[in-house]
């Protein structure tokens, strides 16, 4: 018996071992350019490596989750939300018996395209982008894994597996992409229902903290939110000698479980009495699968909108987006005036995508200290002081 675990090795477990409904590798619809299979790795597994060693994967450290970086360094950055909503995601993955590689490969890849600034940049390039096709970071992630990325000599891209692409997509586009894109008329696979589920979990869960850390929020504001209130209830008689950072951190951690082990729970009890029989008939419901029993998709629901209403538009939090959209503006209006300013490898692209779809992918690249120091250096700006 040999020691050595090999790819078709793995494919056999994964057939034996995941449940009729999840993705095998092994039937995957392959990749847009055709690449010989590796000998120790699986499709999906090759497909995450490739987000990891990513430029675009590395440049999510200092881009703005909610908080810019130079706010402080505990603030979740966009790479921090990102590796936390793929360990839930392997989570969710596992306990259903789907394939954990392919969720965890979406879940990296899933915020690849987002610029600058978080959803403030977005707005801002989405703005200036109007006459050429608007600008959403969805979009952005695809183009990123099948465009930008310039890694290797046979393709432009990351040529990553169809169902790993097919995960990206959140919703159906109507949109150009020079790529063949994948087919969202029906559901997406159940690894990326994970994928996405687990992204709403970990980013409300770290927001929260963030924000109660910065003191944006207070413990009293959210004792008018029904889930936050019993979670913290509970977590304070089982602790009620635990100092207040300690009792927030544990209530987080609480809440989270919670939603997690809400969703496998409900998702799986949806799985039993359906028995969908194949990836096909997943793909072929009506509606999505993975989704919270309806209690806590009530609380959950009080609960983002109480984030909207007291974080994300929070003053202090209003008052940086809008000056980051400024930033961002006043580089584009530099770029598109004087096209010489862009590096000589983005003006390479202005033939064959157009001067102001190579524009916003440059600019959308860019890490927020990027930007600003571009800013300064370009228009002698004072960024976000």
């Amino acid at each position: 018996m040999t020691s050595l675990r090999s790819r078709v090795d793995y494919e056999a477990e994964e057939r034996a071992r995941l449940a009729p409904f999840a993705v095998c590798a092994a039937a995957s619809r392959g990749r847009v350019t055709p690449e010989p299979e590796h000998p120790l790795r699986t499709a999906f597994q090759r497909d995450r490596d490739r987000v990891l060693h990513a430029r675009a994967f590395r440049r999510l450290e200092y881009k703005t989750q909610v908080f810019v970086h130079h706010e402080g360094d505990h603030y979740r950055n966009r790479l921090t939300h990102t590796l936390e909503g793929a360990q839930i995601a392997r989570t969710v993955a596992r306990a259903l018996r789907l394939n954990e590689d392919l969720a965890e490969a979406i879940a990296l890849a899933h915020d690849l395209g987002h610029p600058p600034f978080g959803h403030a940049g977005e707005r801002a390039l989405d703005r200036l982008m109007s006459d050429d096709g608007g600008f959403d970071h969805n979009r952005q992630t695809l183009r990123v894994v099948d465009l930008l990325e310039e890694r290797y000599a046979g393709f432009r891209g990351l040529n990553l597996s169809y169902e790993t692409r097919e995960g990206i997509l959140k919703h159906v586009p109507n949109w150009d992409h020079p790529v063949p894109r994948p087919d969202r008329s029906g559901q997406t696979p159940l690894e990326a229902q994970a994928a996405d589920r687990s992204d709403e979990i970990a980013y409300t869960n770290h927001d929260l903290d963030d924000g109660l850390r910065s003191e944006l929020l207070t413990l009293e504001q959210l004792g008018d939110v029904p889930l936050w209130r019993d979670v913290h209830g509970e977590t304070r008689e089982r602790m009620p000698d635990a100092p207040v950072p300690v009792l927030r951190a544990q209530t987080i951690v609480a809440l989270l479980n919670g939603l997690v082990t809400d969703l496998v729970a409900t998702t799986a009890a949806r799985l039993d009495e359906a028995q969908p029989a194949d990836v096909d008939a997943v793909r072929a419901a009506p509606r999505r699968w993975l989704d919270y029993s309806p209690a806590l998709a009530k609380g959950l629901r009080e609960l983002k909108e109480f984030l909207y209403r007291n974080l994300y538009y929070h003053p202090h939090v209003v008052a940086t987006t809008e000056k980051a959209e400024r930033v961002l503006e006043e580089l584009w209006r530099v770029y598109r005036s004087e096209p010489a300013t862009v590096p000589a490898q983005v003006r390479a692209h202005f033939a064959a995508d157009g001067e102001a779809r190579a524009i916003a992918d440059y600019v959308a690249g860019m890490t927020d200290r990027f930007a600003l120091a571009e800013h300064r250096r370009l228009t002698h700006g004072r960024g976000l002081d």
